[in-house]
């Protein structure tokens, strides 16, 4: 224990089973806290001698972890999710028609509606239609995506108010579903939900500043301390405000999109590259769409529609001059890849942009890195790649995968112990709104691979399981190492900032199907408690 010499502790954990992910001391049964940074990691005794009139927090034998990283998400989107239409667990057309009517007569006319994460997996497959809720929202444009945000269902008002008919065009790297005579049905997928987009009505500031004090509450109450916000440039702005107003209780590396990278460039040249709390330099590009959208650009078609293989949302030339751009300018790149097509071009472009602007530290990202070829696992390590995944999704999509790609290309799907048996480094994620921004779940997810259905007792592609450790591993140091900041973060050690979680049983020896049981007691951020549960289970944000 090398404990801080300057000011007195101002929090300390004692009696707890504290993993700090530090290979030179894993284990540990107290930590004392020196404003925002850890003064002590050792013994319960060695930290109640240091604690003086702190606050000691005991634990009660349970479990201490780093604060989790949570490495793709969509912040002020997920936010404002907590308050709109839920279609997530919708399971028939009429169920999910009949909760759009509900909310919309809860908001004036007029009012768009508006998110929704519908999956139509969950009633067999079936795209909706805007014939489903055109007569009941009358009054009200409807425009809600598929939980994967890769498609979109708009009803007629909201269809004319985007002018799309059946006379609109094609849009490039997307689709305007149509029916037999040519009709939209009101299903937009990628690039095509543009011409809905916008026309939507910006929210006001003050909802927005809102739907960011949502998410940071919500994500405090399931144990993340940061979060890589792969998002907008007006999400940038929502964070600047709050912390300008010292109201940020969640650390932010905030990305714009990979073609705004000059943007970028020059903001970093005005403003540096941010601190602990909000940091810049990262973009976020997309190659292709998602899978059960079947715009998850593959090598071979899909299983279950033999004539499509998927397509880019942007096209190869331009992600290769933009990641180049963006490189030669010391920025930070991360893209969506989801199919081996994708996912190889992408590769492609990695390793052709390094080896024309030379060594440097670049850490470039490939988001999601779903469906593996065989032949490119081994490529993110050699590349110094990270896998940037969502272990949560494997349970999910693992559901209805193979009907869509087969049980051979399954293999390679969420290939973790792939991965990380050729050395790869993981960062774990949500995806949050598109996935619940749960850690534990993400855990067990990863340590299981049991599908949501529960029909896969033994795992979906058991082979690629990993262990507790090694999850919890890529959902702090794997993922504050994907965002630059593992001198400050990641790991508990004397020094470093003073974000962990204390959760309720210990992980490591839980039945691996319990461990989506288990929930966080307290979190805390820069050395101060952001979330804690009452004695009767109700969180106290």
């Amino acid at each position: 224990m090398k404990p801080e010499t300057q000011g007195p502790v101002t929090l300390a954990v004692v009696n707890a089973r504290i993993w700090t992910g530090d290979a030179r001391r894993p284990w540990a049964e107290g930590v004392a806290i020196r404003g925002e940074r850890l003064a002590a990691v050792g013994s319960s005794a060695e930290v109640r001698k240091l604690a003086g009139s702190a606050r000691v927090i005991d634990a009660q034998g349970r479990m201490v972890v780093p604060g989790f990283i949570d490495s793709h998400v969509h912040f002020v989107d997920g936010g404002f999710r907590l308050s709109s239409v839920q279609l997530r667990d919708a399971r028939t057309p009429a169920e999910f028609a009949r909760r759009i009517r509900d909310f919309a007569a809860t908001v004036p006319k007029g009012t768009w509606i508006v998110g929704g994460d519908w999956d139509h997996e969950s009633w067999g497959g079936t795209l909706p239609t805007k014939a489903w809720v055109d007569s009941v929202t009358p009054d009200h444009p409807v425009w809600v995506n598929r939980l994967d945000g890769h498609m979109s269902l708009a009803n007629s008002a909201a269809l004319a108010a985007a002018g799309v008919s059946r006379a609109t065009p094609e849009v490039a790297g997307g689709t305007i579903v149509r029916d037999a005579s040519g009709e939209p049905t009101g299903v937009l997928k990628d690039n095509a939900m543009g011409l809905v987009d916008r026309v939507v009505p910006a929210a006001p500031a003050a909802l927005e500043d809102r739907a960011l004090d949502t998410a940071m509450t919500y994500v405090a109450s399931h144990g993340v301390t940061s979060v890589v916000n792969v998002g907008s440039w007006n999400d940038l702005a929502i964070f600047t405000r709050a912390q300008a107003a010292g109201r940020l209780r969640t650390r932010i590396y905030a990305a714009v999109p990979l073609s705004s990278w000059e943007q970028l460039r020059d903001t970093v040249a005005a403003r540096g590259r941010g601190d602990a709390w909000l940091a810049l330099g990262g973009l976020k590009g997309f190659v292709d769409g998602s899978l059960g959208s079947h715009t998850a650009a593959m090598q071979a078609p899909f299983a279950d529609a033999p004539r499509d293989s998927g397509f880019f949302v942007t096209p190869a030339e331009s992600l290769y001059a933009w990641t180049s751009g963006a490189d030669k300018a010391g920025l930070h790149v991360m893209v969506h890849a989801i199919g081996d097509r994708a996912i190889a071009t992408q590769l492609d472009i990695y390793e052709r942009v390094a080896k024309e602007n030379g060594p440097r530290d670049r850490r470039f990202r490939i988001e999601h890195a779903q469906h593996i070829a065989p032949a490119d696992i081994p490529r993110f390590a050699q590349l110094g790649v990270i896998a940037s995944m969502q272990p949560y999704h494997a349970i999910d999509d693992g559901r209805w995968a193979e009907k869509v790609i087969g049980a051979e290309r399954a293999k390679g799907t969420y290939a973790f112990r792939s991965l990380l048996d050729a050395k790869a480094t993981l960062a774990f994620g949500s995806d949050w709104f598109v996935a619940p921004p749960t850690p534990l779940e993400g855990i067990y997810a990863a340590v299981t691979r049991r599908t949501l259905d529960d029909r896969n007792a033994a795992g979906w592609v058991p082979e690629q399981k990993i262990t507790v450790e090694e999850a919890l591993r890529a959902y702090t140091a794997g993922s504050a190492y994907a965002e630059f900041a593992e001198g400050e973060k990641g790991v508990l050690q004397v020094g470093k900032l003073a974000d962990f979680v204390l959760i309720d049983r210990d992980l490591t020896k839980v039945a691996p199907e319990t461990i989506r049981q288990a929930s966080v007691v307290m979190t805390i951020v820069g050395g101060k408690v952001v979330f804690e549960r009452t004695g009767g289970g109700a969180p106290t944000p």
